[in-house]
């Protein structure tokens, strides 16, 4: 049976604060960020029953994961670390780091039988260059968030936590709603975590979200239908570039004009 996933937004990131922040590469928590996470720690009630935590290699996802489950993390449950949801821009504050740089900073991370907690065995040397899989185009985000689907729906566990990111959510998720609404690229909030279960042994590996958890944040409503949802998608895609946040439809055009000027 495929497992029940829990996903978390991070905590507060330094690059949140806006302007010049943007330009930190892999930035880490904030003071905020870090009292986030004491509050999540707090309020996630799953920490008895999830099998494993999953999450972006980025520093303010993986300190996320650390900071927040401990009560899990001291059960023996580790942290994996999955390239696949990482954030979806090519922005220089969602650029990662080299794997050496998050083993020398997680080594002091351990379990209750002195074992590391951060398993970054996934990773590879410039796993967080944004080009072919990893590109921040239509095309590539949406396949690459089936693959992390796919990943996580053959994990053999029973229930999962996962810690990412609003946008990469947004393609994990296939859910469009709320953006638009705020001033935010993203209707997900610092450390806020929703449930999902898989509907389907397809390839897309769809998720839903359990009617407990939307009803939880208030969205007990219709679910949109897939037709609903790619409509949404499209308008998304025009909000985004309207504010200035990632435009993976336009950056799409710009990667095939130069494929085309490179092949003739």
């Amino acid at each position: 049976m495929a497992p029940l996933v829990h996903l978390v937004r991070h905590a507060e990131g330094e690059h949140n604060k806006g302007g010049d922040a943007y330009f930190i590469r892999d930035p880490g928590l904030t003071e905020r960020g870090l009292e986030e996470c004491r509050n999540l720690s707090e309020r996630f009630p799953y920490h008895s029953s999830i099998d494993l935590i999953v999450s972006s290699p980025l520093r303010r996802a993986l300190h996320t994961a650390l900071f927040s489950f401990q009560p899990a993390i001291a059960r023996g449950i580790k942290i994996v670390a999955l390239p696949e949801l990482q954030e979806t821009s090519d922005i220089v504050c969602d650029e990662g780091s080299e794997k050496s740089d998050l083993e020398r900073e997680f080594a002091d991370a351990k379990g209750p039988s002195g074992e590391n907690v951060v398993d970054l065995g996934l990773l590879y040397e410039g796993w967080w260059v944004k080009k072919g899989k990893y590109a921040p185009t239509s095309s590539a985000l949406i396949a690459r968030a089936r693959l992390a689907r796919q990943w996580l729906r053959g994990l053999p566990a029973e229930e999962i936590a996962v810690v990412g990111h609003g946008g990469a959510f947004h393609y994990l998720t296939e859910d469009w709603t709320g953006i638009g609404n705020t001033e935010h690229a993203s209707s997900w909030q610092n450390t806020e975590f929703r449930t999902y279960r898989f509907v389907d042994d397809t390839e897309n590996a769809t998720m839903v979200e359990t009617d407990e958890s939307r009803a939880m944040r208030g969205e007990a409503g219709r679910i949109l239908s897939s037709e609903e949802q790619h409509s949404l998608y499209l308008k998304v895609m025009q909000f985004w570039e309207n504010r200035g946040f990632q435009n993976p439809l336009k950056k799409e055009v710009q990667f095939k004009e130069q494929d085309r000027r490179l092949t003739t």
